[in-house]
C-alpha cells in the first residue's frame, strides 16, 4: 500500500515527489516547495500569476497541498487549468484529528485551532481558511502540512491513513471538476415532464392544475373544503373529522390505511414533493446554460459520505426528471452503479469466505434490464446457501444485520444469516457493542466515529435516567454498526472514483475537461460519465477496471468482487 500523503489513487502512472504548498498571505500568494519527506527544496517565493504558475510545474506533476480546493481549484479551472493530485489539508485534518490511527500523535492531542473551527461558509466568503497573521502555534499552510506529515509518520499505520487523506483529497478534485463541468440538462425536456405530470406551470403562488384536481377530490371525500393539504395538523385534523384513524401524515403510515381519500392524498403529496424539490424554480434557479451545476461537499458527513449544499439538492435526483439530463450530440451517458455494495463490503471487512462466495456464485448472475453486468448476485447467493428462503428475506435479513433490526421480519431471519455467515454478523455486533460501550470504531482505511456516551453504573441514577441511558446507548450501537460499512463503502467509491479519473485523464487526449470524458455525477455507489459516443465503450471499460483497482486497493488479494450494472445511454432516465 502506498506512503502517507504520498498514496497514489489517481492513476497508474509513477508518482512524482514534489509537494507544492500554495499559501495565501499580506503580500499575495507564495509557493514552497518541499520533498516527499517534507524537507524544503526551494526558498518560499510570491506568486503573481497562479494558473500560469501552476499549469507550468504540473507537467512535473507535483502535489498541491492547500488549505481547502474549494477555494484553490474552481479559479484554476475557469482559468483552463487542472491538476492531477491534492493534498486538501482542511479535509486530511478532520480525518487526522479523530482517527483512533492517530490517537497518539501530537495533532490528536493538541488544542482546537483555526483548522478545526473552518467551515465552508465563512472560507467562501472570506477566500481563506484563516489570518495567516494568527498566533505561530495555528500556523499557515506550509506548518499546518509540517504538522500532519509528522502526525501520519506517527500513526500506527501509516499507509493505511495515508490512502484515505489521498483518496478524500482526490474527492475534493472531482467534486469541483464535477461542478465546473456540470451535467448536461435539457430545460425544454423537465418543462415538458413537469407539464405532463403536474400540468401547464403555473403563476407564482399557485397550484398546477393536477393538483388542484387531486386537491378538489380530497376535499370532497373529506367534506372538508378549506382543506390545506400542505399542513400536516390541518390533514390529521380533517382526517380525524371525518373518522379515519392516522398517527401521522406521512405518507407510509398513510399508505396502511384502506380509505377512498388516501389514493388522491398520497398523488397529491408525491406531486408536491416534486414540485417543491425539483419544479420549476428549481430549474429556473439551477440550470444554467443547459447544465446543472451540483455542489457536493466531500466528507460532509461523518461517515464519510458526501452531503450536497444549496437548493441543487445534488444528492437527490428523482426518477420523475431524470429524464431530462441528455448528453450532448454526438456523446453518451455511461452510468455506473455499484451492486449491493455494502453488503459486500461487510462481506470484506469481516472475511467472511461463506458470504464472499455467495457474491461470486456462477448461477447467480445479476440481471438488469437494458445494462450490462457482471459478477453474481449475493442475495441470490444467500438463498442458495440455504439460509433464508427468498431473495427478499436475504435483502431484508442484511439490511437489519447492517441496521441493527431486533424486530419484525429482519429480526426473525437475522439468527438464520447469522449461523451461515457468523463471521460477517459478528464483525457487526461487535462494532455495535463498541458503540454501547461508548468507544470509537474505524472504517478499513481508517475514518474513526465520533465517541458516544460511556453508560457506566449510577448509583444515583433514577429508573427513568437508566433507562434514557440504556436507550441512547443502543441507539449509539445502532450507528457504529453502520458507520464501519457504510464509511468504508464511501472510501471504496472514493478510490473507484479517483482511479477512473486517473483513467479517464490517460486516454483522453490533450482537451481539457469538457473536451474528453469526464465525471459529471456521482451518488454514493453511482457515477456518471459524459463522454463522446464513440468512447463510450472504452470508457465502460475503464470504469470497471478503475473498480477492480478499488477493491484491491481496499482489501488486497481478498477474492471479492465489486460487481457494476453499466448502461450506455442519451438520457439518465433510461439507465434505471
Amino acid at each position: 500500500m502506498p506512503k502517507g500523503h504520498g498514496a497514489d489513487v489517481a492513476g497508474s502512472r509513477q508518482t512524482g515527489g514534489v509537494y507544492a504548498v500554495l499559501s495565501r498571505g499580506p503580500g499575495g500568494i507564495t509557493l514552497s516547495e518541499f520533498d516527499k519527506d517534507g524537507r524544503p527544496l526551494k526558498p518560499g517565493r510570491t506568486v503573481e500569476h497562479l494558473a500560469t504558475e501552476v499549469a507550468r510545474l504540473e507537467r512535473d506533476r507535483p502535489r498541491w497541498v492547500w488549505d481547502d480546493t474549494s477555494t484553490w481549484y474552481p479559479g484554476l479551472l475557469r482559468a483552463g487549468v487542472r491538476v492531477e493530485r491534492c493534498v486538501d489539508l482542511r479535509l486530511c485534518r478532520a480525518i487526522l484529528r479523530n482517527s483512533a490511527l492517530a490517537a497518539a500523535s501530537e495533532l490528536a492531542a493538541a488544542p482546537p485551532d483555526a483548522w478545526d473551527k473552518a467551515t465552508p461558509d465563512a472560507r467562501a466568503s472570506s477566500g481563506a481558511l484563516f489570518d495567516l497573521d494568527e498566533p505561530e502555534s495555528t500556523g499557515g499552510p506550509v506548518e499546518e502540512f509540517a504538522r500532519q506529515r509528522r502526525t501520519i509518520a506517527a500513526t500506527s499505520d501509516p499507509a493505511r491513513i495515508g490512502l484515505l487523506l489521498a483518496a478524500e483529497s482526490a474527492g475534493a478534485l472531482i467534486a469541483a471538476e464535477m461542478r465546473f463541468a456540470g451535467l448536461p440538462w435539457s430545460s425544454a425536456e423537465h418543462d415538458r415532464m413537469l407539464t405532463v405530470l403536474l400540468g401547464p406551470r403555473p403563476r407564482a403562488g399557485e397550484r398546477p392544475t393536477r393538483m388542484l384536481s387531486l386537491l378538489e377530490r380530497v376535499r370532497t371525500i373529506l367534506g372538508a373544503p378549506d382543506l390545506n393539504p400542505d399542513s400536516p395538523p390541518d390533514v390529521l385534523k380533517a382526517l380525524a373529522a371525518a373518522g379515519i384513524p392516522a398517527e401521522s401524515s406521512r405518507s407510509w403510515e398513510l399508505q396502511k390505511i384502506d380509505h377512498p381519500v388516501i389514493g388522491p392524498l398520497l398523488e397529491y403529496k408525491k406531486l408536491a414533493r416534486l414540485l417543491s424539490a425539483n419544479g420549476w424554480n428549481w430549474l429556473d434557479a439551477n440550470v444554467t446554460g443547459e447544465r446543472f451545476h451540483p455542489d457536493f461537499v466531500p466528507g460532509g458527513v461523518v461517515t464519510g459520505r458526501w452531503a450536497s449544499k444549496g437548493g441543487g439538492g445534488a444528492l437527490q435526483l428523482p426518477k420523475q426528471v431524470r429524464g431530462a439530463v441528455i448528453a450532448d450530440p454526438g456523446w453518451k451517458l455511461v452510468v455506473a452503479d455499484a451492486a449491493q455494495l455494502e453488503p459486500r463490503i461487510l462481506a470484506a471487512l469481516s472475511g467472511d469466505r461463506g458470504m464472499i462466495e455467495a457474491g461470486t456464485a456462477d448461477d447467480c448472475n445479476l440481471v438488469t434490464v437494458g445494462a450490462a453486468s457482471s459478477g453474481g448476485d449475493l442475495y441470490a447467493g444467500i438463498v442458495a446457501s440455504g439460509a433464508v428462503d427468498t431473495r427478499e428475506h436475504a435483502k431484508v435479513a442484511m439490511l437489519g444485520a447492517m441496521y441493527g433490526a431486533t424486530s419484525g421480519e429482519a429480526g426473525r431471519l437475522l439468527p438464520r444469516l447469522a449461523r451461515t455467515y457468523p463471521r460477517a454478523i459478528a464483525f457487526v455486533e461487535e462494532a455495535a457493542r463498541a458503540g454501547e460501550r461508548g468507544e470509537t470504531v474505524s472504517t478499513r482505511l481508517g475514518r474513526s466515529s465520533p465517541r458516544g456516551a460511556v453508560t457506566g453504573y449510577d448509583e444515583t441514577a433514577t429508573e427513568a435516567d437508566t433507562s434514557k441511558r440504556r436507550t441512547q446507548s443502543k441507539s449509539w450501537g445502532r450507528f457504529t454498526r453502520n458507520f464501519v460499512v457504510q464509511g468504508t463503502a464511501a472510501e471504496w467509491a472514493l478510490c473507484w472514483m479517483a482511479g477512473l479519473r486517473g483513467r479517464l485523464r490517460a486516454f483522453g487526449g490533450d482537451g481539457f475537461l469538457t473536451d474528453e470524458p469526464h465525471l459529471v455525477f456521482f451518488l454514493h455507489d453511482e457515477v456518471v460519465v459524459h463522454c463522446p459516443a464513440d468512447r463510450a465503450d472504452a470508457v465502460e471499460t475503464e470504469i470497471r477496471a478503475a473498480a477492480a483497482d478499488a477493491g484491491r486497493l481496499l482489501f488486497g488479494r481478498l477474492p471479492i468482487e465489486f460487481p457494476l450494472t453499466v448502461a450506455i445511454v442519451d438520457n439518465y432516465g433510461e439507465a434505471k
